[in-house]
């Protein structure tokens, strides 16, 4: 079960709505969808929790590429709407190469086929959580200062429980009592 809410800035103070994720793809999607709900390309925090297991947040200023922190790596790799925040940029990993390899430059000698299967990759680790870029960290990843300037330091975000961290941000930042109408 997860929970993803819009909180839009305006001159009033914060407006909140909850949305679907259902027909979000992409971050950029993602970022669409709060461009939608800011007036005047005012700040749009998309606050996100998965059963208790993680929260992102997602903040989108105007045309600025979005800016997103995701509270545990690993367990957001195991969600859809986890894996929309779980950029390579996010993570810390180059992009992914293109797949078209040089064979005329590898040392084949018919060996191959038979490599022991440990020595081979897969696209998950013992805890599933290994992406195409290698292993995703257990914990924080991404822009622990996204909230700085709303009130709510890198500290006290990567302290955050995530039971409770939407309703703390939301508190922080003034808008405790719009998100818990759409909660």
């Amino acid at each position: 079960m997860y929970f993803a809410a819009l909180l839009a800035r305006t001159e009033d103070g914060w407006e909140a709505s909850d949305t679907e994720l259902d027909d979000v793809e992409t971050l950029a999607d993602l970022a669409d969808l709060a461009r939608e709900a800011s007036t005047d390309d005012d700040t749009v925090l998309v606050l996100i929790e998965q059963e208790d297991a993680w929260f992102g947040v997602v903040r989108v200023d105007g045309e600025d590429d979005p800016r997103i922190y995701v509270s545990d790596a690993a367990a957001a790799r195991r969600s859809s709407y986890g894996e929309i925040l779980l950029t390579d940029d996010v993570l810390g990993l180059e992009p992914e190469e293109d797949d078209t390899t040089d064979l005329d430059a590898l040392d084949l000698d018919g060996t191959e086929d038979g490599e022991p299967q440990d020595l081979m990759t897969d696209d998950s680790d013992d805890d599933g959580v290994t992406g195409a870029g290698g292993p995703v960290p257990h914990g924080p990843v991404g822009d622990g200062e996204v909230l700085q300037d709303l009130g709510v330091s890198e500290k006290e975000l990567r302290s955050l429980e995530a039971n409770d961290a939407l309703s703390t941000i939301a508190e922080a930042v003034g808008a405790s009592e719009v998100l818990e109408t759409v909660r």
